[in-house]
């Protein structure tokens, strides 16, 4: 009787344990789920401003209009990119379609001193970095994650019920990863 009661103490440790295996892959998944949209809702905030940003600069820069239009379009690209990698890559476009944008900028004195582009360039810096804090974060879960599907025991777990490692977002190319330097001092 003592034997099958410690055989029963044993198996309900394990299938505790088992169980809170599973809820920790399922509490973990759901916060990169939930950084992943922090991530999503800031980049949606960019590519709300971008478009305002263009069309103020437009009766500016009107033999420029090559560059506005590498702007609008990598926007609609990175707006369409679907996996984490896709997303990476496109937004790396728009940094550098932006990046050209804020150099020819800078021939355009009276653009520069325009009140509502200075107030929209404030905008978008302030969601560059909030993108940068969302992108931190979500590496971080993305890397909390994969470190315990890749773990044991709960390797073992997530291979029964088909966890999949998540995709870092990452910026690949160094000259990519620096943030538009936008200055009109």
């Amino acid at each position: 009787m003592v034997g099958f009661i410690v055989a029963i103490a044993i198996l309900m440790i394990i299938v505790l344990s088992l169980i809170g295996i599973y809820n920790g892959l399922i509490r973990l998944r759901n916060q990169v789920k939930n950084a992943w949209s922090q991530i999503d809702v800031q980049l949606k905030r960019r590519h709300d401003l971008i478009p305002n940003l263009v069309e103020t600069a437009k009766g500016y820069m009107k033999h420029e209009q090559d560059t506005l239009k590498g702007i609008t379009e990598a926007r609609s690209k990175a707006m369409g990119a679907g996996s984490v990698g896709d997303k990476a890559k496109a937004e790396s476009e728009l940094n550098g379609a932006m990046s050209k944008f804020f150099l020819v900028v800078e021939n355009y004195p009276d653009l520069k001193a325009n009140s509502n582009f200075l107030a929209v360039q404030e905008e978008l810096t302030s969601t560059e970095n909030k993108i940068a804090f969302a992108r931190q974060s979500y590496n971080d879960q993305v890397l909390f994650f994969n470190n315990k599907i890749q773990m044991f025991p709960s390797n073992v777990i997530a291979g029964m019920f088909n966890f999949k490692e998540n995709e870092f977002f990452e910026i690949e190319d160094e000259a990519e990863r620096a943030v538009p330097k936008v200055n009109f001092s």
